[in-house]
C-alpha cells in the first residue's frame, strides 16, 4: 500500500491560491471516488458536505466545488452555505482588489478556514464559481457570500464575504460607476448588508510600487466610505513568501492609502502564501508550510474579525448618494451656466442694437436687428441595458426642460428611484419639480443658439410680456440690464449650491479628494474666481493642493481610459 506521501507526491496537489481549473465535472461524485475509498479523513469527517458538492478532482487532495444557495435580489446576487443562527454573531469583509490577485481563492481559503479544513483531512472546498469563458461573467457583479452553520469549528461567529468583481483595463470606467451603485444597492436594502467590519485591500506582496490602475481602484473604493471605516479598512497581500510583502506595505505607505495602521505605524496588514502551479514531487513539503503561512495569516485576520467594532453603513449610503447628486448637480449646473451665459450674450447683442440704431428705430417700427437667439431642443442618445436591473438613460425634468440626472443614471427603470430624488422631489433641477414632473428615457436637453431677425416688436414681446406694475415706467434698456443681473444672480446661487455639495461631502467621506470630486475642481474654481468668492476659491485650491502625485496619476489613468472608450 503507497504511504501518504507516496500518495502525494504522485499526484498533483491544488494551489492554496489559485483558480480551479477551467475544466471540471459537473456530475455528483461517485461512490468510489469518495466515501468507497475510505482512505481520507476528509472523506469521512466532511461526508455530509461532499454528499452535497460536485466532484472538482479526484486525488491528494480530493477537490468539490460547493453549491451554495443562490438567490437574486434585484440585481443583487447571494450565494449562502448553510442556515442562519441568529445566536451567533456575524461578521462582513469587503474584498477589492485587481484582476489577478488571487481574490477568488482568498475566499475559497476563507471558506476553508471557516470549515475547519486541516492538511491532514486531505480534502479542499471553492465556492468561487469558475466562468467558463468572459461570456458567461457579468461584468459588474458583486457577489455575497454566507457561511453559516460552522461556528465553533474554528470561529465563533459565521461569515460574510462581499466580492467586487476585479478591476481590469478593457472594461472600463463605467464599469466602475456600476459597481459602486451595486454596492449602493447593497447597502440599502432591507435584506442587504448594513455594517462592515473590514475592508481588505487585496494585492500580491511583489507590488513595490502602486502604478495609476491600482491607485484609481483602491481610491475609488475608500472614497465610498465615510471617516469612521478608516480603522476597518486593511491589506491581505497574497503570495506572499518571505519578506518580499516588505514591497507591498512600502507600495502602500507611499501612496498615502487610508487605513488602519499596526504598532509600527505601518498599514495593518495580513499574510497568505500561494502555491505554484507547476508542481513536481518534491513539492510536498513546501506545499505543507505554505498551508501553515496561510492558516496563519487567516488566524491573525480572523482574530482581527472578532475584535473590531463593525461600522455602520449608514454614512457610507450618505456619502454614495451626495456623490451621486453631486455629480449631477455639477453636470446640471454646467448646463444651466451655458445656458445662463448665451442668454446673457443675446441679451447684450440686443442692448448694443438698440443702442446702436435707437435714433432709426423711433421712425422705423419694422427696423430688425440679428441676435443670437437661444433654444433648446430634444437629442437622442445611446440607451444601454445590463441584464434586467440596469438601465442607462437620462432623468429630465419637463417643467425646467433640464437633465436632472446625465450621464450616469444606470440604476432607476423610472425616475422615482433615481438617487437624485428625495422626499419625493428632484434636488438637481432648478425648481426641485415632483418626481411626476420627471422622465426617464433616450433623449435629453440640449442649448444651441440661431441667428434670427428679430423687429423691435419681438424684442419688446419678450422682455416686456412679464413686466411687473412698478415696471412699466422702465424702457427696454432697463428691463434688458435688469434680466442681465438676475441672470447673474441665479448663476450665482447656483455656484453656492455647488459648493456646498462639496463641503457636505468634505464633513463625512473619508477621502473628500476622490477622483469623482476632483473632475470638478478647477471647473468650480474657475467659476469661483469669476464670481470674485476669495473665501471659496481658497477652500477649493486648499482641498485641490491636498491631492498628492499618486492620487494625480490616477486621475489621469481615469481619463486616458476614458479617452481610448470615446476612441
Amino acid at each position: 500500500m503507497e504511504s501518504t506521501k507516496q500518495k502525494r507526491n504522485s499526484m498533483e496537489y491544488p494551489p492554496l491560491f489559485t483558480d480551479p481549473p477551467p475544466e471540471y465535472t459537473t456530475e455528483t461524485p461517485t461512490p468510489d471516488v469518495t466515501m468507497a475509498t475510505g482512505k481520507t479523513k476528509g472523506s469521512v469527517k466532511y461526508e455530509d458536505i461532499i454528499s452535497k458538492s460536485l466532484l472538482v478532482r479526484s486525488g491528494s487532495p480530493a477537490v468539490y466545488q460547493l453549491r451554495p444557495k443562490k438567490e437574486e435580489i434585484g440585481s443583487l446576487r447571494r450565494m449562502t452555505l448553510g442556515e442562519n443562527d441568529v445566536n451567533h454573531p456575524n461578521k462582513t469583509i469587503l474584498l477589492v482588489g485587481e484582476t489577478g490577485t488571487g481574490k477568488s481563492a482568498l475566499i475559497n481559503a476563507l471558506v476553508n478556514y471557516t470549515i475547519g479544513v486541516k492538511w491532514e483531512d486531505d480534502v479542499w472546498f471553492q465556492i468561487v464559481e469558475e466562468k467558463r469563458n468572459q461570456s458567461e461573467s457579468q461584468t459588474s457583479d458583486v457577489i455575497v457570500y454566507q457561511i453559516f452553520g460552522f461556528e465553533g469549528k474554528t470561529l465563533p461567529y459565521s461569515l460574510t464575504i462581499i466580492d467586487t468583481p476585479g478591476y481590469e483595463y478593457n472594461r472600463g470606467t463605467e464599469h466602475d460607476v456600476i459597481i459602486s451603485e451595486r454596492l449602493l444597492e447593497w447597502f440599502r436594502s432591507d435584506d442587504g448588508v448594513h455594517e462592515i467590519n473590514a475592508v481588505g485591500l487585496v494585492l500580491k506582496a511583489s507590488e513595490n510600487r502602486l502604478d495609476d490602475r491600482l491607485m484609481y481602484i483602491f481610491n475609488s473604493v475608500v472614497s465610498l466610505f465615510g471617516k469612521n471605516m478608516e480603522q476597518n479598512i486593511v491589506a491581505l497581500i497574497t503570495h506572499s513568501s518571505g519578506p518580499t510583502y516588505k514591497n507591498a506595505l512600502k507600495a502602500l505607505e507611499a501612496a498615502n492609502i487610508k487605513c488602519a495602521k499596526d504598532e509600527k505605524n505601518q498599514p495593518l496588514h495580513f499574510l497568505f502564501n500561494n502555491c505554484q502551479q507547476d508542481r513536481t514531487e518534491d513539492t510536498e513539503e513546501y506545499l505543507q508550510q505554505a498551508f501553515t503561512e496561510t492558516t496563519g495569516g487567516l488566524k491573525k485576520f480572523t482574530d482581527f474579525l472578532e475584535k473590531t467594532r463593525p461600522q455602520q453603513l449608514k454614512t457610507t449610503v450618505e456619502v454614495l448618494n451626495s456623490r451621486i447628486r453631486l455629480k449631477a448637480c455639477i453636470q446640471n449646473l454646467k448646463e444651466r451656466i451655458q445656458l445662463t451665459e448665451d442668454q446673457q450674450t443675446e441679451i447684450q447683442q440686443t442692448q448694443e442694437a438698440l443702442k446702436k440704431h435707437e435714433e432709426e428705430m423711433k421712425s422705423n417700427e419694422k427696423f430688425t436687428v440679428d441676435v443670437d437667439e437661444v433654444y433648446k431642443e430634444k437629442q437622442t442618445i445611446n440607451k444601454g441595458y445590463w441584464g434586467l436591473w440596469f438601465y442607462e438613460g437620462a432623468v429630465c425634468c419637463t417643467v425646467c426642460e433640464e437633465n436632472c440626472h446625465h450621464p450616469g443614471c444606470t440604476k432607476a427603470w423610472y425616475p422615482k428611484h433615481c438617487e437624485v430624488m428625495k422626499g419625493g422631489r428632484c434636488t438637481s433641477c432648478t425648481n426641485k419639480c415632483p418626481v411626476s414632473d420627471h422622465v426617464k428615457e433616450g433623449w435629453i436637453y440640449v442649448t444651441k443658439t440661431r441667428k434670427v431677425e428679430k423687429t423691435l416688436q419681438d424684442v419688446k414681446e419678450k422682455y416686456e410680456k412679464n413686466k411687473e406694475g412698478h415696471e412699466s415706467k422702465l424702457s427696454l434698456l432697463e428691463i434688458l440690464a435688469k434680466k442681465k443681473k438676475e441672470l447673474q444672480k441665479e448663476r450665482d446661487q447656483m455656484l453656492e449650491e455647488t459648493f456646498q455639495y462639496i463641503s457636505k461631502l468634505q464633513q463625512i467621506a473619508l477621502k473628500v479628494d476622490s477622483l469623482s470630486t476632483l473632475v470638478h475642481l478647477d471647473f468650480l474654481i474657475e467659476k469661483m474666481k469669476e464670481k470674485g468668492d476669495k473665501e471659496k476659491i481658497q477652500k477649493l485650491e486648499e482641498m485641490k493642493r491636498r491631492v498628492d502625485d499618486r492620487t494625480r496619476a490616477a486621475m489621469c489613468y481615469r481619463q486616458t481610459v476614458t479617452a481610448k472608450e470615446k476612441m
